[in-house]
């Protein structure tokens, strides 16, 4: 790896980490977490979690949350020369408003098996009929990120069962 590549990673890495103490932060609110900051100029300019559960808002995803932020800070909704850093695949809402934005490049953690519009599910970052196109690198962190969501998902598993056993025990008083 050249050093300029090798650097590059490594500033991936550390946006990432700032991503995912976004995610940590929605996980706390009983959101699913992930998370997401936008750069410009190698400075965060924008942050965000999941909060759609909280906010009421199908569209707060943590890369809607980010770009919104980075809009107001920077007085423009085009955020052209911007990096988004998100630790989970984009859904294609997320991708649709990053290509509207004219984010330059995006970086993800996780794959989404379920939601993922960069190889998971369906790729809009290749559709050459779009009027924009975005860098996209995926796997940064990858592992961290989808332990944080794995293990949300495990907990929610057993306050389920947890919940469930406590009812059936209800009914035999």
């Amino acid at each position: 790896m050249s050093a300029d590549a090798n650097a590059r990673a490594l500033e991936d890495e550390f946006f990432m980490r700032e991503a995912i103490y976004q995610a940590q932060a929605a996980a706390c609110l009983g959101e699913v977490p992930v998370g997401a900051v936008v750069v410009y100029e190698n400075a965060i300019v924008g942050r965000g979690f999941n909060s759609p559960v909280g906010d009421q808002d199908p569209s707060a995803h943590a890369e809607i949350v980010a770009l919104r932020d980075a809009a107001r800070r920077l007085g423009n909704y085009r955020l052209p020369g911007c990096e988004l850093f998100v630790t989970l695949e984009p859904c294609a809402m997320c991708a649709g408003a990053m290509f509207h934005a004219r984010v330059a490049r995006v970086v993800y953690g996780a794959r989404d098996p379920k939601g993922g519009a960069h190889v998971s599910v369906l790729n809009l970052f290749a559709e050459e009929k779009l009027n924009h196109h975005t860098e996209i690198v995926g796997g940064v962190l990858a592992e961290a990120c989808g332990r944080l969501l794995g293990d949300f998902f495990a907990e929610r598993r057993i306050q389920r069962q947890q919940e469930e056993m406590e009812k059936e025990a209800c009914k035999h008083v």
